[in-house]
């Protein structure tokens, strides 16, 4: 016991200066580690003299209350934080540290004042802080020169968490509030948000477009139960911000380039910046989406911009070249009219045409049979059928009118709108890079770009009973007749039924387990990323594969297998929630989706849960069969990964589990797909 508060007097007073941080928590822990009933008292804690000292306690030992006493420079204040509690980063020689202040009980602190803080360790909603603090301005200096350029990779694994900073980057957006300005840094590896305290007369819109380099205190993005699912950067104002290269100029003076020249060889260089199309205007949800066409193509701008145009109308657009579902796009967009003229006429073709990937972006007309309406979606989904193909027609929901109840299942439809057509990355790596299309949505802007050109059939189940009335009525004189009639009529109906049923559930679930098909995970699958988008949830894929499984069917027969799926498949739904979605991909493979996801550490339980429930021997004709299941799993957070993208990681991962030993489930890693790739 001495010797443990001998390190921590040594530590505290710098007579250890090789002492390391480690050593450090180590001897905090060691005092927190004594026999049974014995407590210190509060005052005969150590003082904590350093920011890097109070950032590495554990939570445990931030919750004792140790004093700490630290002298740095403010490299960030906010008199209030919307939270009712201001904050106050101060770093020094080791690091920085955040000080919670309570809202309007202490002056501004200017940004590079030197100051004394007297305060006590608490674990804060994610790492240790400095609460109840005494503040006293001993000084002014410049803001610190020492920041650690960091990535967006870095900060979001929260290696850095709290610390002084520096953050490259060009400026998509600015956005925020009277009190706060929020930037939009896209940087080498993703976007990241940096947030400031506003400055009166400040321009920060100015900021668009340039190369910025941030100086400022990571962070962290994290939940209710002290996790961390994401990272910004607050910087004390524009004097941390340096410009390293100023926006190309006034973006409506830009060049035009050509539609189809975006993402090509000859201008990827380029594209870092806006870039300035101009086009007539196909359709438009005001404050979504504008899209337009030029003579090479279509496109699709993401803007906040509610100006109205009208079809046909020529308008400049700018914004930042980007993709969504494998389709080019532009995002924070601006726009403007350019002039008027006439509208585009949608382009009459058939589902098989547009899955030839030439009119993806563009205005067509394309019919097909109403099978089906997604009720789970956010937007209003119609499912429909052309020949061997299904694709979907997508109206947002606040657009819906009374025309929607003449929509019936079986009838036969003429849809206009957007195209947006999917790919198939697996095959397009088959096909040495040429994208190769899979599947396609039109998007539509009103109720009145659906139109009905054949009702459904009259015979329907419902109309058969009205039949079974009438020859009841005309055969009652008879008995006899009427008995052997009603029961005729009852056995077609009930068949009519049973097959609509049989047919419906056919269409949805394997024959050999009853899961769901491939193409029910695939429209579920898509609708789960939407809604994560929409309510900045997360999700999560766990693929798996039975292991040896060849080796039950050669040696028990293909009884044996098929007896062996059927029960895999029953464990599976018994191990994940009811609003999970378990699928039989074919063969031995599942896949289960975990859709609106929290906490990414439950589909890891998840996961973890499947795999033992998989590892118990299954009974078959008197002896028990031993099998085992690798799994891969894959989380996406607020849609950041598309349907495709999070499939093939998930792929990745379970091929991980059966390489380092099967039976088990592993958590993709990007550096498993670089990896596979090899």
């Amino acid at each position: 016991m001495e010797r443990r508060e001998g390190l921590l007097l040594a530590a505290k007073d710098g007579l250890c200066p090789r002492l390391s941080r480690a050593l450090f928590a180590i001897a905090l822990a060691g005092l927190s580690a004594t026999a049974p009933g014995w407590a210190a008292p509060a005052e005969k804690l150590p003082t904590i003299t350093s920011a890097r000292q109070a950032h590495d306690l554990t939570s445990e030992q931030a919750r004792r209350g140790y004093p700490i006493q630290l002298r740095g420079v403010v490299t960030y204040f906010d008199t209030d934080t919307g939270t009712g509690f201001g904050a106050l980063y101060v770093h020094d020689a080791t690091g920085s540290i955040f000080v919670k202040l309570v809202g309007g009980a202490i002056k501004p602190l200017p940004i590079g004042s030197i100051v004394e803080v007297w305060g006590v360790s608490d674990p804060g909603g994610f790492a240790p802080i400095v609460d109840r603090p005494r503040i006293r301005v001993i000084g002014h200096t410049t803001l610190p020169n020492d920041a650690v350029p960091v990535s967006r990779t870095q900060l979001f694994a929260g290696e850095y968490e709290g610390q002084w900073v520096q953050v490259e980057g060009i400026v998509h957006s600015v956005s925020g509030s009277s009190h706060t300005v929020i930037l939009e840094l896209a940087t080498m590896d993703g976007i990241l948000f940096a947030t400031t305290v506003r400055e009166a007369g400040a321009d920060y819109s100015r900021l668009i477009d340039a190369k910025v380099r941030i100086r400022g205190n990571e962070a962290p993005l994290y939940n209710a139960n002290s996790q961390m699912i994401g990272a910004r950067v607050v910087f004390p104002g524009l004097s941390a911000v340096k410009v390293m290269e100023p926006a190309p100029g006034e973006p409506f003076q830009l060049g035009v380039i050509p539609i189809d020249n975006l993402f090509r060889w000859d201008q990827m260089g380029a594209q870092h910046h806006r870039v300035r199309l101009r086009g007539t205007v196909t359709m438009q949800l005001p404050g979504s989406s504008l899209c337009i066409r030029d003579a090479t193509g279509g496109l699709c701008a993401q803007t906040a911009q509610d100006t109205r145009l009208a079809p046909g109308d020529v308008a400049d657009v700018v914004g930042f070249a980007g993709s969504e579902n494998s389709t080019s796009v532009l995002t924070d967009a601006v726009f403007r009219k350019a002039g008027g003229g006439v509208p585009v006429a949608a382009q009459p073709v058939s589902a098989e045409q547009v899955l030839r990937g030439k009119h993806n972006s563009e205005l067509i007309q394309v019919d097909g049979q109403l099978i089906g309406t997604d009720e789970v979606a956010s937007d209003t989904e119609l499912i429909l059928a052309s020949g061997n193909l299904i694709f979907t027609a997508v109206l947002p929901r606040g657009l819906t009118g009374p025309e929607v109840r003449a929509w019936k299942t079986g009838s036969q439809l003429r849809t206009t709108g957007i195209c947006s057509v999917q790919y198939d990355p697996r095959m397009s790596v088959l096909k040495d890079g040429v994208a190769v299309p899979k599947s396609f949505k039109v998007l539509m802007g009103s109720p009145a770009d659906v139109a009905v050109l054949e009702g459904p059939s009259w015979w329907t189940p419902g109309h058969a009973l009205v039949v079974l009335a009438l020859a009841l009525t005309v055969t009652l004189v008879v008995l006899a007749w009427v008995v052997v009639l009603r029961r005729r009529v009852q056995q077609k109906t009930f068949l009519l039924l049973e097959s609509e049923q049989r047919f419906r559930h056919m269409a949805q679930h394997d024959a050999l387990t009853g899961l769901a098909t491939r193409l029910v995970l695939q429209d579920r699958l898509n609708v789960a990323l939407e809604r994560a988008k929409r309510q900045s949830t997360g999700l999560a894929l766990v693929m798996l594969d039975l292991d040896r499984f060849k080796e039950i069917n050669d040696t028990f027969g293909h009884h044996a297998g098929d007896e062996v799926l059927r029960v895999t498949a029953s464990r599976i739904l018994a191990a994940v929630r009811k609003s999970d979605t378990v699928a039989r991909m074919g063969g031995d493979e599942f896949v289960a989706l975990l859709p609106d996801l929290s906490d990414p550490h439950l589909a890891e339980s998840l996961a973890a849960k499947i795999v033992a429930a998989l590892s118990a021997p299954i009974p078959f004709a008197g002896r028990d069969l031993t099998v085992s299941v690798s799994a891969g799993l894959c989380t996406a957070l607020s849609g950041d990964l598309d349907a495709d993208t999070l499939l093939r990681n998930t792929d990745i991962a379970m091929y991980e589990a059966k390489a380092k030993g099967r039976n088990r489930f592993e958590v993709f890693k990007p550096e498993m797909a670089h990896a596979h790739k090899q």
